[in-house]
């Protein structure tokens, strides 16, 4: 029952972390085929963000975690712009912008080493030394503030898609880009605010892992390929179904680090992905054809 119990609390955890950064993925390379490479990166950022207005700007928690999140959604347009904007009516788009936005995620990388040097950081918003006890089992706050931050952003993010204007815009500019502008959509916009968008999930998920472990410079890949692993069990646009591939993720991982060994984790995760992939290529949840007017 221990067992059990560890699996359902380290997996929400694990699955709640993920969920943010694959849907925010999973919403820019549905809206307009652009595979961020720099996705993981702006989770660093974000987390060194809390970092820069908590210590040396001298704000108090609740304002840094706010100004971090407006910070990384600039950096969100900023991306575009740099990129995206110039790339959106070249040909093969979708190989030049993940080939540019590896550079970027390079450059990021190597300027937050040159700023903060390659020793881990501890991540200010964290609760981890306060904990109850359930069945035997430790639960720390800092996982119900997770949980908790990771239903709101979901549910946030569901109704901004379904029942707002500016949402049913990047809905219908993913369905049809063409047909979009003819009724007046200025698809631009809707990219600018869909990359700002992902970026502040992505800080979030950034800040919620740091919490958890420790904050570094380059701790975005991991969580950027296990993003990127969600993405493809959910079907690659597909934003509902990356929230549940995330959960299962993080549930297998969980199973297996408690079950086997925590060295065990990634590779079970992969397995499952190549078993899924032979039997559904499109994914869990993904169709069997996509087709992008």
């Amino acid at each position: 029952m221990n067992f059990f119990l560890q699996i359902i609390v380290s997996g929400l955890t694990l699955g709640a972390m993920y969920s943010l950064s694959a849907v925010g993925l999973s919403l820019v390379w549905g809206s307009f085929n652009m595979l961020n490479m720099a996705h993981g990166a702006i989770m660093t950022l974000g987390a060194y963000f809390v970092i820069i207005w908590f210590d040396s700007m001298g704000m108090t928690l609740w304002l840094a975690a706010p100004f971090a999140l407006i910070c990384a959604a600039i950096a969100g347009v900023i991306l575009y712009f740099i990129s995206a904007h110039w790339m959106l009516t070249k040909r093969a788009f979708d190989t030049n912008i993940m080939i540019a936005t590896i550079g970027i995620s390079i450059a990021l990388q190597t300027g937050l080493l040159k700023a903060f040097g390659g020793e881990p950081y501890a991540q200010p918003l964290s609760l981890r030394s306060y904990s109850f006890m359930v069945n035997d089992v430790p639960v720390s706050y800092q996982r119900l503030v997770i949980w908790a931050t990771a239903l709101i952003l979901m549910v946030g993010v569901g109704i901004f898609l379904s029942r707002t204007n500016f949402g049913r815009a990047v809905r219908a500019t993913a369905q049809n880009r063409d047909a979009a502008q003819l009724m007046g959509v200025r698809v631009r916009r809707v990219y600018v605010a869909v990359l700002a968008l992902a970026s502040v999930l992505a800080a979030v998920s950034g800040i919620m892992l740091s919490s958890m472990k420790e904050l570094m410079p380059l701790m975005g890949g991991e969580p950027l390929l296990k993003a990127f692993i969600v993405i493809i069990l959910a079907g690659l646009g597909n934003v509902t179904g990356a929230l549940y591939a995330a959960i299962l993720v993080g549930l297998l991982e969980a199973a297996v680090q408690v079950l086997v060994g925590a060295q065990y984790g990634f590779p079970a995760i992969l397995i499952f992905v190549i078993l899924v992939l032979i039997w559904k290529p499109a994914g869990l949840f993904g169709r069997r054809t996509v087709a992008r007017q």
